[in-house]
């Protein structure tokens, strides 16, 4: 038998999957990323460490498969009808997920340590959530003949500039959801806005 992730062995639990991903969020924010062990997020969620390995290699898979899971639901904005409006409302709930959510803690932690660590760089670039659902806002925003720029240049453009003000510790409640918007849009989209 073979595990949702390819790995031989029995399918998991999902009683046991929920608790370890519900741990590793917790322990980041209260212990910061490198006090976290895979023993420690095993003793929190109160299943053996065989458990864990026989689902995850390191502590970054699954801080980034909870991280995910919850930036999916986060990033998720219900759509509308103007352009700035469902962009912005995409871009309020990146402020949020990136400032004030555990799971963007979580994801902001990974993002530090793919820094010094090129395994977690490349398990970054291999499931890019913030691209994915930035993606998938404007798709729905800017019919693909009005956009002016590739999609991957696209959503950095979109992500990049709320990233690196939340990164560099500046205070996410000075951002303009809708002034990012009407700049987003006055490069990437032939759309007009008022």
């Amino acid at each position: 038998m073979v595990s949702e992730h390819g790995r031989p062995g029995r399918p998991r639990s999902e009683e046991a999957r929920a608790a370890v991903l519900h741990a590793v969020d917790d322990l980041v924010v209260e212990l910061g990323y490198g006090a976290v062990t895979l023993k420690g997020i095993a003793e929190r969620a109160g299943v053996s460490r065989q458990t864990v390995y026989r689902w995850w290699s390191t502590k970054a898979e699954i801080l980034l498969e909870a991280s995910a899971i919850d930036a999916r639901k986060e990033l998720s904005v219900a759509a509308h009808d103007d352009p700035v409006d469902d962009l912005a409302a995409y871009v309020e709930a990146l402020i949020g997920f990136l400032s004030r959510s555990d799971a963007g803690a979580a994801y902001r932690a990974l993002i530090g340590e793919a820094q010094h660590d090129k395994a977690v760089g490349e398990l970054l670039a291999d499931a890019d959530v913030l691209g994915e659902s930035a993606e998938l806002v404007i798709m729905r925003a800017i019919p693909e003949a009005d956009r002016k720029l590739p999609m991957a240049q696209a959503t950095a453009l979109l992500v990049g500039p709320v990233f690196f003000w939340v990164l560099s510790g500046r205070e996410s409640r000075d951002l303009d959801a809708r002034e990012l918007v009407r700049e987003f849009l006055r490069i990437a989209a032939d759309i007009p806005v008022g």
